[in-house]
């Protein structure tokens, strides 16, 4: 086993019941896991929610988290996403405030540039969107904040999915 404590995903299918979610986050809080990402959403079946789940922790941790995951009864199905080609996104907003003319210009260059949306805008304001990966965000954001003196960032988390050929991105 490996001591060395790195980021690992898990994908969870479970009842869509209210409660679930907060049961599934006390356990990793109880057992002081600490979550890096956690999604949730209905799946193609209204009575069943899929979780992302991302930890960063060493093998024996991620072990004890996928047996207790599996004990709980919401639970129907724990996927371990570390050895399998995934598909993976996150969503981010970025929101520039008190914009001159010249900024909003550089925004508008910085956004085609790295193929970016821009989702709204107004007099001083400009709102950018991006899905890509958690490093690709983190390099958007600091980006921005390296460019621009008042920006707000919110980030929706990332949802994961099996690859269907080998590649994955």
């Amino acid at each position: 086993m490996n001591n060395t404590k790195c980021k690992r995903w898990i994908s969870l299918y479970v009842q869509n019941e209210i409660g679930v979610l907060a049961r599934i986050s006390s356990l990793f809080s109880s057992k002081s896991y600490n979550l890096d990402s956690l999604t949730v959403g209905t799946t193609e079946d209204p009575t069943i929610s899929r979780m992302t789940i991302s930890v960063t922790s060493d093998d024996s941790t991620f072990e004890q988290i996928k047996k207790q995951l599996n004990r709980c009864i919401e639970v129907i199905k724990v996927i371990d996403f570390t050895t399998v080609p995934i598909h993976i996104k996150e969503l981010l907003f970025i929101k520039i405030k008190h914009c001159s003319k010249e900024d909003k210009i550089e925004i508008f260059r910085i956004a085609q540039a790295f193929e970016l949306s821009v989702s709204d805008y107004g007099p001083d304001s400009v709102l950018i969107e991006c899905t890509d990966t958690e490093e690709r965000n983190n390099d958007i954001i600091k980006l921005f904040q390296e460019n621009f003196t008042n920006i707000e960032v919110v980030r929706g988390g990332n949802v994961a999915i099996e690859a269907i050929s080998l590649s994955s991105h």
